[in-house]
């Protein structure tokens, strides 16, 4: 089933989630929403509290949007940065119409649990390290306009409030 993905300034995006403590149905299910909502929206990742869940969950696939060949689950996901800096151009599915350099680590290492219960540990580069940084953000409450300069998120909260503006009229 497709969710709803809540945008920015949504206060519950910036919610810090908690640890998942059971793998159930409803998180299994909860995990194949999330990449149907994340494959619709054409996006290549996406965490539980996008689509209002408060739980340490992501599903990430850097193949995409275009391919898909590559869905990842984490529950409880935590990262090692483990060298490098890199500034890369994001954009966020809750940050709708803003593009932005933000500063990562080149090079981290996940610890996880799968949707079986197995435990995952893998180093990733490039895209996916990315991702990974981007989407483990969400679960402590943080967007990327959060790493952004004061300068260009002043400029895109004006655009929203224009926007909400637009909504109400």
């Amino acid at each position: 089933m497709i969710r709803e993905i809540l945008t920015y300034p949504d206060r519950r995006l910036a919610i810090e989630c908690e640890e998942i403590e059971e793998i159930t149905d409803e998180i299994r299910q909860l995990a194949a929403d999330m990449a149907e909502t994340m494959y619709d929206a054409d996006g290549i990742g996406l965490a539980a509290p996008q689509v209002g869940a408060t739980c340490r969950l992501i599903v990430v696939d850097v193949s995409g949007p275009e391919a898909r060949e590559d869905l990842r689950t984490y529950i409880n996901p935590r990262l090692e940065l483990l060298e490098g800096k890199v500034d890369t151009e994001e954009g966020c599915l809750s940050v709708p119409a803003l593009r932005s350099k933000v500063t990562r680590t080149e090079k981290v290492r996940l610890h996880a649990t799968d949707l079986d219960g197995n435990a995952v540990c893998i180093d990733a580069d490039g895209l996916l390290s990315i991702c990974l940084q981007h989407e483990i953000d969400h679960l402590d409450g943080t967007l990327f306009i959060d790493k952004i300069s004061r300068l260009k998120r002043s400029l895109y909260d004006n655009k929203v409030k224009k926007w909400q503006k637009r909504a109400k009229n």
